[in-house]
């Protein structure tokens, strides 16, 4: 499996809009997708996920800075870079998480579980929600 860990790594790492042509080469077709925001099934869903980020995001791009791998499992831990296209289009923005994925014995991602803190990592980010968050995180360390 650590092949398979080692060529899902380097779709990530270079994933652009026209590589979700080839998600089925990565999902089974039944594969399930979670992350903060998301709860999908299928293959068409997930592309759908990655598309809509391709579309609201400027350059967004995974970095991968370490990987565990046992057996049918892994987990990968990675920043997510990327600009806002609607403001702070020159700032970059760094998002930390982990993805844990499990895999089909073919070596493609049959669950796909994204790990990352939506308040600190993307909520803070933003111009009027930003500052709501950080007063409520000051709040709650006082």
């Amino acid at each position: 499996m650590k092949d398979a860990v080692a060529r899902i790594e380097g779709f990530f790492a270079a994933l652009g809009p026209l590589d979700l042509a080839r998600l089925s080469d990565f999902y089974t077709p039944d594969a399930y997708f979670k992350d903060p925001f998301n709860e999908v099934r299928g293959v068409p869903a997930i592309e759908g996920i990655f598309r809509h980020m391709f579309d609201a995001l400027q350059a967004p791009r995974f970095v991968i800075t370490s990987r565990l791998v046992d057996g049918d499992q892994c987990f990968l831990v990675w920043e997510f870079r990327f600009a806002f296209r609607n403001f702070h289009k020159e700032v970059e923005q760094v998002v930390h998480g982990g993805s844990h994925l499990l895999l089909s014995p073919d070596g493609r991602i049959r669950s796909h579980r994204d790990y990352w803190d939506a308040a600190e990592e993307l909520y803070e980010k933003l111009p009027v929600v930003g500052g709501l968050m950080r007063w409520l995180k000051r709040r709650a360390n006082s």
